[in-house]
C-alpha cells in the first residue's frame, strides 16, 4: 500500500521536475533566438539590423585612418563654428556645429561610419558622445583634429 504522503510528495516532485523541465527548455530557446551569430556587429539597442550596421570603430582615430575612413566612405562630420570651418575643412566634409548636434543628429547617417572632426580634438570627442547617445553605432573622433590634419599635409577647403 502507497503511503498518502508518500504520493502527494511524488506528485509535487514530478510537476516540479516538468516546471524546470519547461523552464531549462524555454532559457534555452531564448538563448539560442537571442545570441548574435559571429556576423553580428551590432549592439542589441542598434536600431538597424545587423546587416545594414557599420563596422564599428575606435573611439578615437589618427588623422591618417580618418582620411583612410573617408576614403572608404565614411561619413566627415566638422563640429566647429562656421568661421573655422570657412578658415579649413575637411573636403566633402559636413558641418554641424557642437552646440546643433543634439536637435540635428538625425542629419548625420546611421548607416555609415561616421568620423567627427574638430580643431584638436576635445569637441570632436564630445561630439562622438553626442552622437553615440543618440543612438548612432559606429561614430569616432579624429584625434588632433583640423590642427594634425593640416600639419600632415592632408587636403583643406576653405570658404563656406
Amino acid at each position: 500500500m502507497i503511503h498518502p504522503t508518500s504520493s502527494s510528495t511524488t506528485a509535487v516532485a514530478r510537476r516540479t521536475g516538468l516546471l524546470a523541465g519547461l523552464l531549462m527548455a524555454l532559457a534555452l530557446a531564448a538563448a539560442a533566438c537571442g545570441s548574435a551569430g559571429p556576423a553580428a556587429t551590432a549592439s542589441p539597442a542598434a536600431s538597424t539590423p545587423v546587416a545594414d550596421a557599420p563596422a564599428a570603430l575606435a573611439a578615437e582615430v589618427s588623422v591618417d585612418e580618418a582620411s583612410r575612413l573617408r576614403d572608404a566612405g565614411a561619413f566627415m562630420l566638422d563640429v566647429r563654428e562656421p568661421d573655422e570651418w570657412a578658415a579649413g575643412h575637411i573636403e566633402g566634409a559636413t558641418l554641424i556645429p557642437l552646440g546643433e548636434l543634439a536637435a540635428r543628429a538625425k542629419e548625420v547617417p546611421a548607416d555609415r561610419q561616421v568620423v567627427v572632426v574638430c580643431r584638436s580634438g576635445n569637441r570632436s570627442a564630445q561630439g562622438r558622445d553626442v552622437l553615440l547617445g543618440a543612438g548612432l553605432t559606429s561614430v569616432t573622433s579624429m584625434a588632433g583634429g583640423m590642427n594634425d590634419w593640416a600639419a600632415s599635409g592632408k587636403p583643406v577647403v576653405t570658404g563656406s
